[in-house]
Order: C-alpha cells, then sequence, then structure tokens
C-alpha cells in the first residue's frame, strides 16, 4: 500500500540499514534487552509501507511507541508536522537525541506507555494538529494492553499504524466463523477498522525475533459500529463467550450469568435474540453480541 505523495525519501544518514544499526549498536556498547523486546527494523521499504499508511503531513502529528533507535521515527519526522516518541529504555535517550538532531520538531520522553497520562501528552505536544496517528514497532510481549489502552482513552486519532506478531495481526483482522476470530477481534473491530498492510519476515530486525511481524493499519471510527447501552457490559458478554472455545453459548454464558436455579431462562433469551444456544460464540457477529447483551441486560444480568 503506497499514498501517493506520501513515501518516504531515503537519505545517506537514515539508521535502517544493516551496517548502519550494527554501527550504532558498537559505538554505544549497547547490549539490546530482549525482556523489552529490542529488535530493530533495518528494511528501508518495509518502514515505507508503514510511514505511507499512517497518512501523514505537515500539520498532522505521529506519536511513536518504543522508538528504539529511532529508525522510523526519522522517517516521520520527514512527513509529519509533529513527532513524540516514548521510550522506556533510558540508555538509548542519547542516541535519539544523536539521531533525531537534525529534525527539531521531534521529541523524545522517557516513560511507560502503559503508565503514561496519554491525554495530558496529547494536550502538550498535539494541541493545533489536524490530526494524530500512532505508528510503532510494538514490543511482542505488550502489544495488545498498548493497544486497548489507545483506544479505550478515547483518544483524538486518526490511525493507529504498527508492526506487531504476524498472529496477533490476524485475531484483530478475523471476521466470524475463522479460527482468529475472538474477543481481541471484537474489541479491536468495535473501535476500528482494521486493515493488514505487509507481511514482515523475521530477516528485516536486528536481532531477528522467532515470528515473522505484519503491519496492520487500524482506523479508528468515529462511533462503533453497533449501539450497545452499556459498553462495559457487552464486552463481558464477549468475554464470557470465549472463556472456554469449544463450549457452546449456552454453556460459556450459563456459567457466568446464570444460576442452575435459572439457567433454563438463558435459552429462551438466546431464541428470543435468534441464536442457536448451541453456536459457538466464533460464529456470531458484533451485531448478534450486540443485540444478546442488550438482550441480557434487560433480563437484569451484570
Amino acid at each position: 500500500m503506497n499514498i501517493p505523495g506520501n513515501e518516504v525519501i531515503v537519505t545517506a544518514d537514515d539508521v535502517a540499514t544493516p551496517s548502519k544499526t550494527k554501527q550504532i549498536i558498537k559505538k554505544h556498547n549497547l547490549v539490546l534487552k530482549k525482556s523489552l523486546g529490542q529488535n530493530f527494523l533495518i528494511d528501508q521499504n518495509i518502514l515505507s509501507k508503514i510511514v505511507s499508511a499512517a497518512e501523514l503531513g505537515p500539520n498532522k502529528g505521529a506519536l511513536e511507541v518504543g522508538p528504539g533507535i529511532g529508525a522510523l521515527t526519522q522517517q516521520l519526522a520527514k512527513l509529519a508536522g509533529r513527532v513524540l516518541a516514548v521510550e522506556i529504555d533510558q540508555r538509548l535517550l542519547p542516541i535519539l537525541g544523536e539521531t533525531l538532531e537534525p529534525y527539531p520538531h521531534a521529541s523524545v520522553v522517557h516513560g511507560d506507555i502503559l503508565k503514561t497520562d496519554l491525554p495530558e501528552l496529547f494536550r502538550q505536544h498535539f494541541t493545533g494538529m489536524d490530526g494524530v496517528s500512532v505508528v510503532a514497532n510494538l514490543p511482542y510481549y505488550i502489544t495488545t494492553p498498548i493497544i486497548m489502552k489507545l483506544l479505550e482513552e478515547k483518544l483524538p486519532l486518526e490511525n493507529i499504524v504498527v508492526m506487531i506478531q504476524k498472529e496477533v495481526a490476524d485475531r484483530m483482522a478475523a471476521r466470524p466463523g475463522t479460527k482468529d476470530y475472538g474477543s481481541l477481534s471484537i474489541a479491536v473491530q468495535f473501535h476500528c477498522e482494521p486493515e493488514l498492510v505487509t507481511i514482515v519476515p523475521r530477516t528485516v530486525f536486528v536481532p531477528q525475533p522467532n515470528v515473522d511481524s505484519a503491519v496492520i493499519r487500524l482506523r479508528v471510527r468515529k462511533t462503533p459500529p453497533v449501539e450497545v447501552a452499556d459498553v462495559d457490559f457487552f464486552f463481558a458478554v464477549v468475554q464470557a463467550s470465549f472463556v472456554q472455545r469449544r463450549k457452546t453459548l449456552y454453556n460459556n454464558l450459563a456459567a457466568r450469568f446464570f444460576t442452575k436455579e435459572n439457567k433454563a431462562e438463558l435459552e429462551a433469551l438466546l431464541h428470543g435474540c435468534s441464536i442457536e444456544p448451541s453456536r459457538r460464540g466464533e460464529t456470531l457477529s458484533m451485531e448478534e453480541f450486540a443485540r444478546l447483551s442488550t438482550a441480557l441486560r434487560a433480563h437484569g444480568c451484570k
């Protein structure tokens, strides 16, 4: 996917080459931490696809999570009017200072994205921007918590373009009735329209991870695709429906919302929603989950 007029211009100072990356690691005696998911991208073509998918411009901002040594940050700074990167590893701050020296509109803050006050960060750094996108190569081990924090805090985002484990990207974009479809699919698609941008082989990282990655674009919705009176309860119903994937919807919901004495009422409630009790959660559309959560809530379930 290439957005016309939004391609990266490669320069001699770009970090994302094998030789430049190794040079920086050696210069700073940097020992990469597996615990922080530090795998640095060394492929300009993949970087170009990531940045193009974010649809940046001179009046738009970009938030990056975990910039590493700044390979992606450089490319964001070439297109976005303002770039902010949040880095948890203090050792990388001086390296990022060197990498981003030519880009005064790009800044780095030291912190844990999961503990950061994101609304305040947006007020401080992105006020006046026409739009903001999150663009990042996310650590595999905390991909889902980061994505859900970004979505649940209702930030003024246009896109979330992230490189993540391919398996997780497949789950985010999965449709009902497929093996990858689950509570994560529904949570992401309630807030966004997902689109796989490209598959990323493990060979374009230093060091190489054990699995392939994928770039996914989550275009943030202005309004959810279904109307629910209680969003928290809607997601409680979704979670309960997938607690044990091999069990029927009836059995999963009965265990969560009904007692032995009244679980017979569940069958009638499901039929009232035009949902067969023998179905499994993975077969239900978001519209069916919305209808089901509304009925359960009206029945007095909590």
